[in-house]
C-alpha cells in the first residue's frame, strides 16, 4: 500500500499494491493492520456500503456532525468518479478548502477521509459502483450537507453542471455561510 499525503492533514489517497499476470488481478482491499501502519491512524470501521450511480449523478457534500461524524475510507469498484471533500475543522489551516481527486476502478486509488469532512462525489460513468467504509453510526438528525455549487468553496468539478443530476435533498442543501453555526 502506498500513501499519497494531500495538502490538508490526515487526507491520504492510497494505492493499494495490485498484482496482475495473465488471469487478471489482485489486491488487498483492505487490511487493518497494514492501514494502521501506512496511516499512523488507529481506526475501526464498522459498515461498509455500495451505491450505483448513472453518469452524471452527483451525490453530496454530506457529513455527519458531531457526535456522529464519521471518518471513510471510499473507492470505485466499476466506473470513475470525481471524488470531492471539504475540511470543515475550524482549527484546521485548510478549514473551507476543499480536495479533490479521480478515483476509478481502473487505478483502484482509495481516498481516507478523516471525520470533520463534508464529502461528494460525481459518477463519471455509467453504472459507477462506489464503496465506502465508515467508521461511526448513521444518525439521521445528525446529517448535514452543503450545496454542490457553493461559490464560497468554487468547486472545480470538471464538468458540464448543467448535465448533473441531484437528489430533491441535495438540491436544497444549505450554502456554507448559511450553516456556520454547526461548524
Amino acid at each position: 500500500m502506498i500513501l499519497e499525503p494531500t495538502f490538508i492533514r490526515d487526507l491520504y489517497v492510497i494505492e493499494p499494491k495490485v498484482f496482475r499476470d495473465g488471469r487478471g488481478f489482485f489486491y488487498e482491499f483492505f487490511n487493518q493492520a497494514e492501514f494502521e501502519k501506512v496511516t499512523q491512524k488507529k481506526i475501526r470501521f464498522i459498515q461498509d456500503n455500495l451505491a450505483q450511480s448513472k453518469k452524471g449523478v452527483l451525490r453530496g457534500l454530506h457529513f455527519q456532525k458531531p457526535p456522529y461524524a464519521q471518518a471513510k475510507l471510499v473507492s470505485v469498484l466499476s466506473g470513475a468518479v470525481l471524488d470531492v471533500v471539504v475540511d470543515l475543522r475550524p482549527e484546521s489551516k485548510t478549514f473551507k478548502q476543499y480536495f479533490s481527486v479521480y478515483l476509478s476502478a481502473e487505478n483502484k486509488k482509495q481516498l481516507f477521509i478523516p471525520r470533520g469532512f463534508a464529502h461528494a462525489y460525481l459518477s463519471l460513468e455509467e453504472d459507477t459502483l462506489f464503496c465506502y467504509k465508515i467508521d461511526n453510526i448513521y444518525h439521521p438528525d445528525s446529517e448535514a450537507g452543503i450545496r454542490f455549487d457553493d461559490p464560497d468553496l468554487n468547486i472545480d468539478w470538471q464538468y458540464d453542471l448543467s448535465q448533473i443530476m441531484l437528489s430533491e435533498k441535495d438540491k436544497n442543501l444549505p450554502y456554507l455561510k448559511d450553516i456556520s453555526d454547526i461548524l
